[in-house]
């Protein structure tokens, strides 16, 4: 009686980029036999199907093994029972935690809680993302949010400082991170035009000028809850923005604002009649956003109404995004030359000149 025992005998850690990226993916282990055999790898190589088999198999009980201490990078850092370069380490953290926009589009401001996940399986049907990968993008979106929601500081640096990604990645969790606190509507039918990068920029823009954050200043009470710095709005600076509804509010002073925006702009946009005609619905529109800011359902509208009371004007009258950008900065630089005004700091156009990117 003879027996066959597949033995393998090494020190530095095996990882082929393509298998990890099979198991990343959700595909089962004869799955991935299946699209390697596709790949021509056979022939490449003179592996037999049998090997190769065997080869994807040590691979994937590999990566099981290595997951739990992807949950916490810093540890497969430390560990020593797996001995992987640093450079590997790296790709091994950043491949991890990168993610489907597809994906991330359709959970982006939804509580990261059991019942959105109980969405993954219509959300796998809808983009073609495997199941199992729909659900290890979910868990990594949830985790990282739960380890630095509560973080005093900068979100990126501690995202970074936790998960070890890399910079661009690490924004990109912050965005997640804030849309999810905040709750930001992103799913509504006018919203789908913009993509995942147009909302993180957003959301970059926002933690920079609108939260705590942004203030510059911790908090000098060392027993202060406000530690989540950049991931909450500053509300007493979304009470603040009120006092903009004089700018529509008071005859003089629209007219005023008007005229000073109308004269810088005269001779510099192909649409300066529209502008021009429909200047106090336009200004209308971006005060009363601003406005309502202080309550928790026009936050999470907040998209939805820039879009309706700004983008689709401007997208009627058919406005170049590089009048939208001319106009969008000179009004916010006319607003700041009004008394009372001056150092108010309010950014609407760097926000709104992303959102209608796709005119």
């Amino acid at each position: 009686m003879t027996s066959e025992l597949d033995i393998f005998v090494g020190n530095t850690t095996l990882i082929d980029e393509d298998v990890y990226r099979l198991w990343l993916d959700g595909y089962s282990v004869n799955d991935a036999v299946a699209l390697r055999v596709r790949s021509g790898i056979l022939e490449q190589t003179g592996a037999t199907a049998a090997v190769l088999q065997s080869d994807t198999m040590d691979h994937y009980r590999t990566f099981h093994m290595l997951e739990r201490l992807l949950h916490a990078p810093p540890k497969l850092l430390h560990q020593l029972i797996f001995q992987i370069p640093p450079s590997r380490q790296a790709l091994l953290i950043e491949r991890y935690y990168a993610f489907d926009e597809a994906f991330v589009r359709e959970v982006l401001g939804k509580k990261l809680s059991k019942g959105t996940k109980k969405d993954l399986d219509d959300i796998s049907t809808k983009t073609g993302i495997t199941l199992k990968s729909c659900r290890r993008q979910f868990d990594n979106f949830k985790r990282v949010f739960k380890v630095v929601e509560e973080m005093r500081g900068s979100l990126v640096d501690n995202i970074q400082q936790h998960f070890l990604l890399s910079d661009r990645l690490a924004r990109d969790y912050a965005a997640i991170v804030f849309f999810a606190n905040n709750r930001f509507e992103t799913g509504k039918k006018k919203l789908q035009y913009l993509s995942f990068g147009d909302f993180a920029f957003c959301a970059e823009l926002m933690i920079q000028n609108w939260t705590l954050g942004a203030v510059g200043e911790a908090p000098t009470d060392p027993d202060s809850q406000v530690d989540d710095m950049d991931v909450d709005l500053d509300k007493e600076f979304l009470q603040d923005l009120k006092e903009l509804k004089v700018l529509v509010a008071d005859k003089d002073l629209l007219d005023l604002h008007k005229s000073l925006v109308c004269t810088a702009l005269r001779g510099k946009l192909g649409v300066f009649s529209e502008m021009e005609a429909n200047f106090k619905n336009l200004s209308r529109g971006l005060v009363n956003v601003a406005a309502k800011l202080t309550h928790n359902k026009d936050v999470r509208d907040l998209f939805v109404d820039l879009v309706e009371k700004f983008v689709e004007p401007c997208r009627s009258d058919h406005w170049p995004l590089n009048d939208v950008r001319l106009f969008l900065n000179q009004y916010s630089a006319s607003v700041h030359s009004l008394d009372g005004f001056r150092f108010l700091i309010y950014r609407p156009g760097v926000i709104m000149r992303r959102i209608i990117r796709i005119m």
